[in-house]
């Protein structure tokens, strides 16, 4: 009854353009620090897991750069997708291999571009899932609890209280899952966070293997049927044919449409371990920046009365601000990037024009 993580690490994260790009995605990226998004995920998730219990999900365009970026990472968790098919078919693809190798396997899926700042709360909370799900033979999900209205994320609405664990000072809570909330704009947002039973929705996932492909069968049977083919070859020479043709076959879709919110009697861990989706440069700007006000600085700067800035140079070249306040200013080899750090899920929208005007030299 091992616990397996399921590390998805295949995204493209445009909206952190121009330093994450198709072939270099924000993931492989130092974006909060010396180490890559992904290298620091690793490190934490190796804080409660071996490396033979951890299972990276990527596409062949980006795997060798992940294994140079995580050396330590056994070759055969190393578990590359044909082709992109959504994070449903990605995280399936890990349960697949995960029950392959232990059938009484507990799987946890996280993202390989998160920030947490509290990591011994992180794992605790994770392990308390783990126990909520084997309890409710059930999936769990761990939400965070809101410290600002967030337009960006997804939210989760919880039910009635299920049960409890007693732990030191007190009670863990679980509860009931009573639906999923898109993400709303800010009024619904601040009603949210004024209210007890919303969270954020990091999609951080924890279920017995066999709960999880059960959801998979009631929900999406087709790809299910395509997972077991996998599940079944793995570790046999027939394995890269049989991965090739079922992912050829399967219908993209993500996990949360695809499986979350149709399934029934779901459980969730409220937390607080200091979560952020790194998902666009104000994002980056607050996680590091401590205070709304500071700059956050990579390069060379030199300013006069500006402040709430991000500012980054990968070339070296100095940046220079004077009465600028509360912008993003991102400086690459080939690309520029000036926009109010309001703005910054546009960023977004510049990447699909330069898709539009076939500008793929920065893509």
């Amino acid at each position: 009854m091992s616990l397996y993580a399921i590390l998805l690490a295949g995204g493209s994260g445009t909206r952190l353009w121009p330093v994450s790009r198709k072939n270099t995605p924000k993931q492989l990226q130092p974006i909060l620090g010396s180490d890559t998004l992904l290298r620091s995920t690793w490190k934490r998730l190796r804080a409660g897991l071996p490396a033979s219990r951890i299972l990276v999900v990527t596409n062949a365009a980006q795997a060798e750069l992940i294994r140079k970026d995580l050396p330590e990472l056994p070759e055969a968790n190393l578990l590359v997708e044909p082709m992109k098919r959504d994070t449903a078919a990605a995280v399936g693809f890990g349960a697949a291999i995960a029950l392959s190798r232990d059938p009484q396997a507990t799987v946890a899926t996280i993202n390989s571009d998160a920030y947490v700042k509290n990591e011994k709360e992180y794992w605790r909370v994770i392990r308390m899932a783990e126990k909520a799900a084997r309890k409710s033979g059930k999936i769990a999900l761990i939400g965070v609890r809101p410290s600002y209205p967030e337009t960006g994320y997804g939210y989760i609405k919880m039910g009635s209280q299920l049960f409890r664990f007693k732990r030191e000072g007190g009670y863990d809570e679980v509860f009931g899952v009573e639906g999923f909330r898109e993400k709303p704009d800010l009024a619904t947002a601040e009603t949210y966070v004024s209210r007890w039973e919303y969270l954020w929705n990091p999609t951080l996932i924890v279920a017995e293997g066999k709960t999880l492909m059960q959801a998979f069968k009631a929900h999406l049977p087709k790809t299910w049927k395509l997972l077991e083919q996998i599940r079944a070859a793995a570790g046999t020479p027939r394995f890269q044919k049989t991965l090739a043709k079922a992912f050829a076959r399967i219908v993209p879709i993500s996990i949360d449409y695809g499986v979350l919110e149709k399934e029934k009697g779901m459980v969730v861990v409220p937390a607080d371990f200091g979560w952020a989706d790194v998902g666009h440069w104000r994002a980056v700007h607050d996680t590091l920046s401590g205070k709304k006000n500071n700059n956050v600085v990579r390069g060379k700067h030199i300013s006069h009365d500006s402040s709430g800035n991000l500012l980054y140079s990968f070339t070296g070249k100095l940046i220079a601000t004077a009465g600028l306040n509360s912008m993003i200013v991102l400086e690459t080899e080939d690309v520029i990037l000036v926009c109010p750090k309001d703005r910054a899920q546009d960023v977004k929208k510049l990447v699909e024009a330069l898709e539009k005007k076939k500008m793929k030299k920065y893509l």
